[in-house]
């Protein structure tokens, strides 16, 4: 029987697309460089002087002096000068030397191919079932999950490497812990209220894998206890709420900073706070008795049956939930405009403050905000494409359907097969090979049962959903009535 069969063709047919194609066409760059974006310019030593009527004669042998000895000519302007900064769209050329550019590239344009390979494979699927082959889209999948949390992690350790940021680090452990201890409430809510299914998975594991021990001649009650592993699911809940800190806390400052552009036009403000808050439409999703129990149990007036099905409700939240991390993304140029817009609001508040300071500071505070557009962008992205393929695995291995029917485990799909001797021989060490991977395939497949997905990835959905609401919403109450500064 074919481990692989088509899947393989697909995955090596789009690994040559990223080697031919990659280099060429890039989404990533199309999101910064063909959206209309535009940055800020920091006005040179020469417009500085010439606004601030520093006299040139007099720092002209000062600068001819430093410029022999290699250093940057320093002097001091108001803070209140009236500067009127230029701007210029953005280009590939500017943004491929920023920082953690390569990171942002890799994350988005590999989460495109693992789509289109995600996406092939589900409709090959559906003309052609899943029989004892392995989803080598979930392997996909996978791979951008793991990059997402690496890419969040490294945008988090910075914050601990500086001698400056003790107030990030306080900010991030703070948060961290409060999200642990949030998850440990969560984790003992019932079923019956928030199903996430972890009871469900915790009792099929425990059987499952008690079976397969005891069929391997060991005596065991069970791989361990329900409180150890609501622990280290916590424990997992906490570390993702503390990388998703800064980057809801920068989402929420953009949507801040949208709100005051658009503080005249009351429809485009509606429609914004609408986006803000549809994440938490999602976390209601799994509340039973208001989402499940209202749309498939409750009978309206003038009805005979409720209004969906239990499998039309499984396939509707996956589409809601998808559709609204997609329509993040349509909006992410709108949000990246908002953050280089801070230059402005920097140099606008600067005007308020009394003193002076000096050329490379000012120059600096401007310049800084493009320096960090590819770390803002994957602080927007890296939650997005979370909950996303968090998504799509939650709907693969756990056996549902885009169309509202239940793809059935199958009783024969989940027990051991024997190994018939005919097939294996001494002189086929090839296919012996096949055989064994086979058999150690269907043994995790018996342990690792489709209930057991559910519960998994049921909570890893949710769980990313409520973060990404949860981070914004304190981020916004944070700027909304804490700070103001830039």
């Amino acid at each position: 029987m074919a481990l692989l069969g088509a899947q393989l063709v697909i995955t090596l047919l789009m690994i040559s697309v990223i080697q031919k194609l990659g280099p060429y066409f890039s989404f990533a760059k199309w999101i910064l460089c063909s959206q209309g974006l535009v940055r800020y310019l920091y006005p040179t030593d020469i417009e500085l002087k010439q606004i601030a009527n520093i006299p040139k004669d007099r720092q002209k042998a000062k600068r001819n002096k430093l410029q022999q000895n290699g250093k940057i000519e320093t002097f001091h302007v108001p803070r209140n000068i009236d500067i009127k900064l230029k701007f210029t769209k953005v280009s590939i050329l500017d943004v491929v030397h920023l920082r953690f550019y390569t990171e942002y590239q890799w994350l988005i344009d590999f989460s495109v191919y693992t789509i289109i390979v995600y996406s092939t494979t589900e409709i090959y699927h559906s003309f052609f079932p899943l029989k004892e082959e392995i989803n080598l889209s979930m392997m996909w999948c996978s791979l951008v999950i793991i990059f997402a949390i690496k890419t969040l992690f490294s945008l988090t350790v910075q914050y601990f490497k500086s001698d400056e940021s003790e107030g990030e680090r306080s900010t991030c452990l703070v948060m961290g812990l409060s999200y642990f201890l949030m998850a440990m409430m969560i984790l003992i809510v019932d079923e019956n209220t928030l199903e996430l299914g972890l009871e469900t998975a915790y009792d099929s594991f425990n059987t499952s894998a008690s079976n397969f021990l005891s069929e391997q001649g060991l005596s065991s009650s069970g791989p361990a206890s329900k409180l150890i592993i609501k622990f280290f699911l916590a424990v997992s809940g906490g570390i993702l709420g503390a990388l998703f800190t800064f980057p809801g806390l920068r989402i929420a400052k953009m949507h801040y900073d949208l709100l005051k552009r658009y503080q005249k036009d009351k429809l485009q403000q509606f429609l914004l706070n609408v986006s803000f808050i549809l994440p938490f439409f999602l976390v209601i999703a799994w509340l039973k008795p208001i989402a499940r129990n209202y749309l498939t149990v409750r009978i309206f007036s003038g009805m005979a049956s409720p209004l969906l099905t239990d499998q039309a409700f499984d396939a509707l939240r996956l589409i809601i939930t998808i559709a609204v991390m997609c329509w993040k993304i349509i909006l992410m140029p709108s949000y990246m405009q908002a953050y280089l817009n801070m230059a402005v609001y920097r140099i606008e508040e600067q005007k308020k403050e009394a003193g002076r300071i000096t050329n490379i500071d000012l120059q600096r505070k401007v310049g800084a905000v493009f320096y960090y557009l590819c770390v803002v962008s994957l602080q927007y992205m890296a939650p997005i494409i979370m909950a996303i393929f968090l998504t799509l695995m939650y709907k693969t291995l756990g056996e549902f359907s885009w169309n509202g029917f239940m793809g059935g485990s199958d009783t024969e799909k989940n027990s051991i097969p024997k190994v018939p001797e005919s097939i294996i021989s001494d002189d086929q060490s090839i296919k012996k090979s096949a055989q064994q991977f086979q058999l150690a395939f269907e043994h995790l497949k018996s342990v690792f049962t489709t209930e057991v997905f559910r519960g998994l990835f049921g909570f890893g959905t949710w769980w990313c959903c409520f973060l990404y609401f949860a981070t914004t919403a304190v981020g916004m109450v944070y700027h909304s009535y804490f700070t103001d500064t830039y």
